[in-house]
């Protein structure tokens, strides 16, 4: 298990904390999950926002000194524990088609029905929530659907669109552009900004999707 990690400024009051080292991988998530709990609501701290291979704290410079905080970080992800989060249950109805359901078939080389419910039998975690609001990044995709995100990005899919891209799933909680691959779309509601937490899913959730309908 690596402490390999590096931690840099982001703003005024806010550190980044980045573990990056190599491709994704679940026990280090993990650990930045707990990082992130142990740190949540400490003396200074603002805020606690866990990323892909990051994580970032918002602190209040005029209560913990920066190299304080810096030292809190570095130990804190040294000692934490690849300890899964105890995130909620969903289950996510699909119906599969759309514009890139075929053309992801072709590419990895199996059939429309082997995509779908290739795609449909994996149990996710949400690993992070960003890029836009309530967006999913959700690890755990069958390695046999990971292909390279479109070199040219399409504009305007649409919020419910149920994508992937690399070796990561998503949701579109909004109409977007977006260089992922569409292989269906859901009702389900990721954000709703009246509501006291406004995304729908948290970093820790597990995901699974159910096959509605399959669309040729």
């Amino acid at each position: 298990m690596t402490d390999d990690f590096i931690i840099s400024d982001a703003g005024t009051g806010a550190l980044l904390l980045d573990v990056a080292a190599g491709a994704f991988d679940e026990g280090r998530q993990a650990r930045l999950l707990a990082l992130a709990d142990s740190l949540a609501g400490t003396v200074g701290i603002d805020d606690v926002v866990p990323g892909m291979n990051n994580l970032m704290v918002a602190f209040d410079p005029l209560a913990v000194d920066v190299d304080e905080m810096e030292r809190r970080l570095a130990d804190g992800w040294r000692s934490a524990a690849a300890v899964g989060r105890p995130g909620r249950q969903h289950e996510i109805a699909v119906v599969y088609g759309g514009p890139d359901l075929g053309d992801v078939a072709a590419a990895v080389g199996l059939s429309i029905d082997e995509v779908v419910e290739r795609h449909a039998g994996a149990v996710y975690r949400v690993a992070a929530i960003g890029a836009m609001p309530g967006f999913p990044y959700l690890s755990g995709l069958d390695p046999a659907l990971s292909m390279p995100r479109r070199a040219v990005p399409r504009q305007g899919v649409p919020k419910g669109a149920v994508i992937v891209g690399g070796g990561q799933a998503g949701i579109m909680p909004i109409t977007a552009p977006s260089g992922w691959h569409s292989l269906g779309h859901t009702d389900f509601d990721l954000f709703d900004p009246d509501r006291d937490a406004p995304a729908t899913l948290a970093p820790g959730d597990v995901v699974r999707f159910i096959i509605a309908g399959v669309e040729r």
